[in-house]
């Protein structure tokens, strides 16, 4: 029997927010959204408490972003519902799906310019993927229905729903809305077989193919299909800022992000593929650089399931519109049929391009200064990259930290780095953060913010106080507005204008005026433990580092500039500009025979202290033979370490380890691989005499899975922690006999 009792708009409206399996709404109420709080109170929708209407926007991404469901936000008419604007165009340039609720005037006093009205549906048409105003009951359930399947569905979005107050207020019998008509919506999934034959045609055909991977890869849920696509085809594979986590950042072809700030080798690879695999990405321009010196030498296939963004930026000579999803399935079910006849084809090549590609890698890796005197951002990044263990959720606001966090903390699953990428919106990183935690509260969350969005945010440590969000909140404060002061330096004759940020609150006060945890750190001594502290440390913690302010983010590429045209930095100073152009590649034969270093390191007994050692080895692509530990006196150890590699790579690591805070000696000794008379005894890479899990003691503490790796059944798995292994393998690989 069919149930004649009356429902109000707002009791509709939630019974149809339930029905789509929403669990949480970010908002802030207000007059024109009384009925629906109304209706809240009685209900079991779970809502939580913003203190602004754009964070709460902010928040409902933040909980899209790391749950893959479609993010909720609720705000009052006028200028509530202007308040969301920010957040929503942030969401639309990152294709992220939000549903937004927003009150509205009664009906009868639309266009009168009454109190607390706004267009908001003329004002949200351009940062929006599609909107609403239901000015009649019977449609509301239709259109949220709607609403949220357009939020989800094809490329991913934010939609608008404006409800006017009398709407919210009047009674009908609910009657739910079991299917959608939408004839003009049809998003596409599986990509023209045709056009999928082609594609992989191509790629037999190539010598040096680079994927080219964004964050269509993380909408769709494509994370396994793009490993499978990467592994049978063997190919380097570059991250956007949006895709990381896409692929492993263990995963032996990954090569980092490209672009703007993206690394030497990730660039280069770009510039010297003959083949451009172009998967959800839409050629922004901070990954292109100037676009006629994009990729020169490589024909492109492009996979977008917005069939707009094919050959908007970048023509394609095979354009597939389809789910990125479906479409790699088609690819790799493709390779796997022809692959019989075309896997000997060019093989040398593309083994010779990869052996290029880690050569760049090797030669110019990112570079984590040291100091004993500041604590250097790299340094921050590195250390919260060793907590996480590329499985902690971080979410970022926008600036220098925004680009450290992305060249040097891993992420090995996707939907881990939450960060605003098209909109680059201040103030996104701790109400993101408070999203991403309710929507995972048993994952540990970190955000990273600069000293100039956190103060775009602070009220919402109200929001994490009151719900006991275990946030760990790290503000790398430099004094400055730090990105706009770089610009002002390189390219504004260092006129420095309005970008100091003289005064800012004492973290541990301002902690404690909401009920909180907090600390400053100034020394790079203290980094590691206090760090160790906030994560171990249980509840919200607030860790404010003050770091160096004058630090610079490189590798940049300046503005008009082909992204080959990098300025590295002053570690990779030179006499004469690198080349625009990729050196020939390295034949097997032109490359150096490696060496062994014996190097005996004496440091300090502190938290991170080896591990931050182990980092340099690997960044290198030097292979780790042997290490030993014995304590030396009171606090302090004698490790000795047996590597093998490049001379001139072994000589860099020497170098940077010597630079660590926590080193006080280093010694060492090189003989060619091979020479039995003075070579000194070297152990299997699996001997290695210390616990690499008892490096990082946080790691355990937070509860997060080991990283996974990939190895083929049977293989050995020497005790290193994944991401040394892989840059072991990657040193030691070779081309397949012939």
């Amino acid at each position: 029997m069919v149930n004649e009792k009356k429902m109000t708009g707002a009791e509709i409206l939630l019974e149809c927010l339930a029905r789509e399996g929403v669990e949480c709404i970010f908002g802030y109420p207000g007059g024109a959204t009384l009925p629906l709080y109304d209706a809240l109170y009685d209900h079991g929708i779970r809502h939580v408490l913003m203190r602004h209407e754009e964070n709460a926007c902010f928040a409902a991404e933040g909980y899209a972003r790391a749950s893959g469901k479609v993010g909720v936000c609720c705000a009052t008419s006028g200028p509530g519902a202007t308040n969301l604007m920010t957040g929503l165009a942030d969401a639309h340039l990152d294709s992220i799906p939000i549903v937004a609720i927003t009150g509205q005037v009664s009906t009868k006093v639309l266009g009168t310019t009454g109190f607390q009205e706004a267009d908001t549906f003329g004002i949200s048409l351009p940062c929006t993927k599609h909107n609403y105003q239901v000015r009649n009951l019977a449609d509301l359930p239709r259109v949220i229905h709607e609403a949220f399947y357009i939020a989800a569905t094809g490329r991913p979005g934010p939609v608008l729903v404006d409800i006017p107050k009398d709407v919210q207020q009047a009674k009908a019998v609910y009657e739910p809305c079991d299917e959608l008509d939408l004839p003009g919506y049809q998003p596409p999934a599986e990509g023209d077989p045709e056009l999928i034959a082609q594609a992989v045609q191509m790629i037999w055909d190539s010598e040096r193919p680079l994927v080219y991977a964004g964050g269509g890869i993380i909408s769709a849920g494509a994370s396994r299909e793009l490993h499978e696509f990467v592994g049978r085809l063997g190919a380097p594979t570059v991250c956007t800022l949006m895709g990381l986590g896409g692929l492993p950042a263990d995963d032996p072809h990954f090569v980092s992000m490209p672009g703007m700030h993206g690394s030497y080798a990730a660039n280069m690879g770009l510039t010297g593929a003959d083949l451009l695999i172009a998967l959800g990405v839409r050629f922004d321009d901070r990954v292109t650089g100037k676009l006629a010196a994009f990729a020169p030498r490589a024909r492109v296939i492009h996979v977008d399931v917005d069939a707009s963004e094919l050959g908007k930026n970048r023509h394609a000579e095979v354009a597939i519109a389809g789910d990125v999803k479906c479409v790699l399935g088609q690819m790799n079910h493709r390779l796997n049929e022809t692959s019989r006849e075309n896997a000997e084809r060019h093989a040398e090549e593309r083994e010779a391009w990869q052996r290029q590609v880690r050569v760049w890698k090797a030669e110019y890796p990112l570079w984590v200064p040291a100091s004993h005197e500041v604590i250097k951002p790299q340094h921050l990044m590195s250390e919260i990259d060793r907590l996480s263990g590329g499985a902690a959720i971080v979410a970022s606001d926008v600036g220098q930290h925004q680009m450290w966090a992305a060249q040097l903390i891993r992420f090995n699953e996707p939907r881990r780095w939450l960060c605003s990428g098209g909109l680059g919106s201040m103030g996104f990183g701790l109400p993101a953060a408070i999203g991403a935690q309710v929507a995972c509260p048993d994952k540990p969350v970190f955000a990273i913010v600069g000293d100039g969005g956190f103060q775009m945010s602070i009220p919402e440590l109200a929001t994490v106080a009151n719900y006991k969000l275990p946030i760990k909140i790290v503000i790398m404060n430099n004094g400055h507005l730090g990105m706009v002061r770089q610009w002002q330096e390189l390219f504004h004759q260092n006129r420095l204008s309005h970008v100091e940020l003289d005064t800012f609150p004492d973290a541990e006060k301002l902690a404690a005026a909401y009920g909180l945890r907090g600390m400053t750190v100034e020394h790079p001594k203290a980094l590691a433990h206090a760090l160790h502290e906030a994560a171990i440390t249980p509840g919200p913690m607030l860790v404010n580092v003050r770091v160096a302010p004058y630090e610079n983010v490189y590798p940049m590429v300046p503005s008009g500039a082909g992204i080959q045209e990098m300025v590295l930095g002053p570690e990779y100073e030179r006499e004469e500009p690198a080349s625009p152009l990729p050196p020939p590649l390295k034949s097997h034969d032109d490359v150096a025979p490696p060496v062994q270093r014996t190097l005996d390191v004496l440091l300090e007994n502190a938290p991170g202290a080896l591990q931050r050692i182990l980092t340099i080895i690997t960044a290198q692509c030097c292979a780790l033979r042997n290490l030993s530990a014995d304590p030396a006196a009171p606090g302090r150890l004698k490790v000795t370490l047996a590597l093998e590699g490049d001379a001139k790579a072994l000589s860099r690591v020497e170098k940077k380890i010597g630079k660590l805070v926590n080193v006080l000696e280093t010694t060492g000794s090189a003989t060619p691989v091979g020479d039995t008379e003075t070579e000194s005894p070297v152990s299997p890479t699996g001997s290695c005499q210390v616990d690499s899990e008892a490096l990082d003691p946080i790691f355990a503490l937070l509860g997060a899975p080991p990283a996974k790796t990939h190895d083929s059944p049977g293989t050995s798995k020497p005790p290193l922690r994944p991401r040394r292994q892989r840059w072991a393998q990657e040193c030691k690989a070779e081309p397949n006999p012939r």
